[in-house]
């Protein structure tokens, strides 16, 4: 949508008629300016004074030429006199340089297509070619005086077709080359009309001493061999802006193929810190060397401390840090990707909106200092009236009120900038847990001398490393980062930061990862993470292997408000969607992707379950919701995808749904508890049980398949009608029929049993209202009272049998007045006496039940709240032992009172022992 403005075209000279630029223009083109149709050029406008510039006789180099200076004259008007925004005339000079690009691309193809044919390919076909600009032309952010950073890569090597007598024949390589010197010629020369824009190639392969325009294939050599970590940077940005008619074309998906695991790596990638120091300390000299013996050039709003490169570096590490497992991130423009960095709880909103506001000003003050002289030139002018007109055009009063604003905004992205890397005279941590690795700091020791400063006990287990392969093999970076790692961690065991047992086994974690070198850089650069993640290894043994099993989880550490949080379904809904979003604007929603986003996301959000949990920031119910809450989300998105991803499907939405039951039902999962779950349908096409089936066997090898990203949960389908048996997937009518006892297949009573925490996890809701029902009339119809007790007694016996407690221990879930008792006993309640206490019904666990059962007066006073406290204290000792991998069973006395708690309940529902 083009922006409406007002046009001052035909105004009395106003402020933009100071800059001596504009008084140039006016003076060489004031009747042209008028071919320029009113309000913003855009794309359309320009074409249309194009044609017309064109039409007077103008070559296409004069007219690209005149064609700059009528949109210079009408932004510094709208920029200047009606304050118009900066997207603007971002928007118009990326435009500008797209139009200009496609113009110069075929007048150069069509002069050698004449003298040389076409290019082939290795098939006969013919090559595309694509100038990607880099930079704020590839993020569409181009300045008014901008230089346009390009690099042309061609599709295939070959030949060209020659001419009809066959002559003229070059190879794609030499043609090519002669394409970006006729392209050059046509809009970077200098002629009497000034240029175009000035155009630099330093960014292609092998910089300036690279041929001009490479081959896809030796692009991709390059980078996978050669591409240094800066210039990940530069293509972070990068964009097919011309010719045209490739934009859009299916070949462009092999250039994103190969750009995009290059600039963002499949793990979170914390190695590009050292490199964009290494950058930005070149940038600082440069500008010191520039600015030596010339004062006036220090105070420049791109270059200098907290200017528009340290904003954009900010912005851009957070990106190439994150980008490879969350890809909402890649976002060109700098104020998307602030938008996003937020969403994605990387940097706080304040903060974000802050950065954004300094981003705006700085473009603007830019602009104005360009507008001047059109030079490209970022510093802010010595003359007076120069900056006082720069201050009335930014809204200010006054040159003071000005400078003022500007500082302030300068002081917020320096401070930003440096917390991030680590500056030498800022605090090393925030609160994201950033900090630096200290790069002025002695090189650490050899391994002897480094054995000589650790307490024990690490200092036996690093020991080991002299004969360890793989340290040995470690490259000198990664093995300076893995020493002083070693040496960060013995400061803090010494002073009682973290415990011998964390320090032990933080080092068998590294020695798994050494082949990931950016987790050693993460944790150097984080010392917040390290700490919280030591913090996590002393806490028991299940945290520890899950990080082994998922180490990229551990960047979730940083920040402080993990611990103050829960998982909220509706936001985990929402990342994935953008980043499902993201993949699919690239073309990379292929299966394994998603597959592998969908466990690390969830991965992720357990382990911050898991964080919260040791941290004490929740109960044991609390982490069993969350985590039955995840897995909920994960059913529905993986279910939505599969079906929209079904080759037969028959309608956009399934009528399906998914019945958990146990501890999914119940909402009770722990970590790693696999999912009882049923499916049913209600359709009544006739290919519905065949389209069913196949959506089922793809729902649950989505689910349970291991990729490099490892698995999500395992299914349990048992529970369906006629247990493995049965069919995969049935219709709703078979699935009530077999529960109500109608017909001759019926379900037994271990079945009823198990359909007490039976809940209704995703579908549609006329399902769910009839699922209820079903529930309902299954759970509340009446019952041989002693028959059932029987049963149950009985089925209490053959479990207790299959899991026998050592002589003299007490089994917290399956001897006689553990987890099954009060589980077995709450059942039966619920069996024979919700259809006359229908407040039994409702799946709310088993401690509300006992509650319930209590007040109802189906139990003793105090037996059944006695019994509910019981069972919580044997869940939660249960919980922690299993998160230390550690034994179920108790001697004697302990959990006493509990195990007589649960018994007592028994007595009362059975009357024996």
């Amino acid at each position: 949508m083009q922006t409406v403005l007002t046009d001052p075209t035909d105004a009395a000279p106003g402020p933009a008629a100071h800059s001596r630029f504009f008084q140039r223009l006016h003076r060489r083109y004031g009747p042209q300016l008028a071919l320029l149709p009113a309000g913003a050029p855009v794309r359309a406008t320009m074409e249309q004074a194009l044609a017309a510039l064109l039409a007077s006789g103008n070559s296409t180099a004069t007219a690209l030429r005149t064609l700059r200076q009528l949109v210079m004259e009408r932004l510094m008007r709208l920029d200047c006199e009606t304050r118009a925004p900066l997207e603007v005339v971002t928007r118009a000079m990326t435009e500008l340089a797209e139009l200009a690009l496609d113009r110069a691309c075929q007048q150069a193809r069509q002069e050698l297509d004449e003298r040389h044919g076409t290019p082939c390919g290795p098939d006969g076909q013919p090559v595309q070619f694509w100038i990607i600009g880099m930079g704020k032309l590839g993020a569409r952010e181009l300045n008014v005086s901008s230089d346009i950073d390009l690099i042309y890569v061609y599709e295939h090597d070959g030949e060209t077709a020659g001419t009809a007598d066959g002559r003229g024949r070059i190879s794609n390589h030499e043609y090519f080359g002669r394409a970006v010197k006729i392209i050059y010629s046509l809009i970077g020369d200098t002629t009497e009309h000034g240029l175009v824009f000035r155009v630099d190639l330093a960014l292609r392969p092998h910089g300036n001493s690279g041929p001009p325009a490479v081959s896809l294939a030796a692009l991709e050599e390059y980078l996978q061999i050669q591409g240094r970590e800066w210039e990940r940077f530069a293509w972070l940005k990068s964009r097919v802006v011309a010719p045209f008619d490739c934009i859009a074309s299916p070949q462009v998906q092999a250039l994103r193929a190969v750009v995009l695991p290059f600039v963002f790596r499949r793990y979170l990638d914390y190695n590009v810190f050292d490199a964009l120091r290494a950058l930005h300390r070149q940038i600082r000299d440069h500008a010191a060397r520039r600015s030596a013996g010339h004062p006036e050039r220090a105070n420049d709003v791109k270059l200098s401390r907290g200017g528009i490169r340290e904003l954009e570096f900010t912005v851009q590490l957070l990106q190439v840090v994150r980008g490879g497992q969350f890809p909402e991130l890649r976002r060109r423009p700098t104020l998307q990707a602030l938008e996003r960095l937020v969403q994605a709880g990387l940097m706080p909103a304040p903060t974000a909106e802050a950065l954004a506001q300094a981003y705006l000003f700085l473009r603007q003050v830019e602009h104005r200092i360009q507008y001047l002289d059109d030079q490209q030139t970022h510093v802010l002018p010595t003359r007076d009236d120069d900056l006082a007109w720069i201050a009335q055009t930014m809204g200010h009063a006054d040159c003071c009120s000005f400078l003022h604003a500007l500082d302030a905004h300068r002081e917020l992205v320096a401070q930003e900038f440096d917390t991030l890397l680590g500056g030498n005279d800022k605090k090393q941590c925030n609160g994201g847990g950033c900090g630096g690795p200290n790069a002025n700091a002695a090189p650490p020791p050899e391994l002897e001398a480094l054995l000589e400063q650790l307490p024990e006990p690490l200092r036996e287990r690093v020991g080991e490393w002299r004969t360890h392969a793989r340290v040995g093999a470690l490259r000198e970076e990664a093995r300076t980062r893995l020493f002083r790692l070693v040496q960060r961690t013995a400061q803090w065991l010494r002073e009682g930061r973290a415990s011998a047992t964390a320090t032990v086994r933080l080092v068998d974690w590294l020695e798994s990862l050494l082949r990931r070198e950016s987790y050693l850089a993460l944790l150097l650069e984080r010392p917040a993470v390290h700490e919280q993640l030591l913090h996590l290894l002393g806490a028991a043994r299940w945290p520890a292997r899950y990080l082994l099993q998922h180490p990229g989880v551990i960047d979730e550490l940083a920040g402080s408000s993990l611990l103050q949080e829960r998982f909220v379904a509706a936001d985990f809904e929402r990342d994935l969607s953008l980043r499902l979003a993201s993949l699919r604007s690239t073309q990379e929603d292929d299966d394994e992707a998603l597959l592998n986003l969908l466990r690390r996301a969830h991965h992720a959000e357990t382990f911050r379950t898991l964080a919260r949990d040791v941290g004490g920031r929740l109960t044991v119910e609390q982490v069993a919701d969350d985590l039955s809450a995840l897995a909920d989300s994960v059913l529905r998105i993986t279910a939505q995808w599969c079906w929209e991803r079904l080759k037969n499907r028959h309608r956009e939405q399934p009528e399906f749904a998914i019945i958990g039951y146990g501890k999914l039902g119940g909402k009770e999962l722990g970590y790693g508890s696999d999912l009882d779950i049923v499916f049913v349908f209600d359709d009544d096409d006739e290919r519905a049980p065949e389209v069913y089936a196949a959506f089922v066997r793809k729902l649950i090898n989505w689910l349970t398949v291991k990729t490099g990203e490892g698995d999500l949960f395992e299914i349990d389908t048992a529970l369906r009608p006629n247990g493995n048996s049965g069919l995969l997937v049935t219709s709703f009518k078979s699935y009530a029929d077999y529960q109500q006892q109608r017909g001759s297949n019926t379900a037994w009573t271990w079945e009823h049993q198990a359909m007490t925490r039976a809940r209704f996890v995703l579908g549609t809701e006329a399902l769910r209202t009839r699922f209820d029902a079903v529930r309902a009339a299954v759970i509340s119809a009446p019952r041989d009272a002693q028959a059932l007790r029987g049963e149950i007694t009985a089925m209490r016996a053959r479990v207790l049998g299959a899991h026998p407690a050592p002589p003299g221990q007490f089994d917290i879930k399956y001897s006689e007045g553990g987890m099954v008792d009060a589980e077995f006993a709450m059942q039966y309640l619920v069996l024979s006496h919700s259809g006359t206490h229908p407040q039994l019904l409702d799946n709310v666990g088993n401690i509300a039940l006992l509650q319930r059962a209590e007040a109802a007066g189906l139990l003793p006073a105090g037996v059944g709240q006695a019994a509910a406290t019981a069972y919580r204290e044997l869940r939660r000792v249960q919980h922690r032992a299993r998160l230390d991998e550690a034994p179920t069973q108790v001697m004697p006395p302990a959990l006493q009172a509990e195990r007589a708690a649960v018994q007592a309940l028994w007595l009362a529902v059975f009357g024996t022992p």
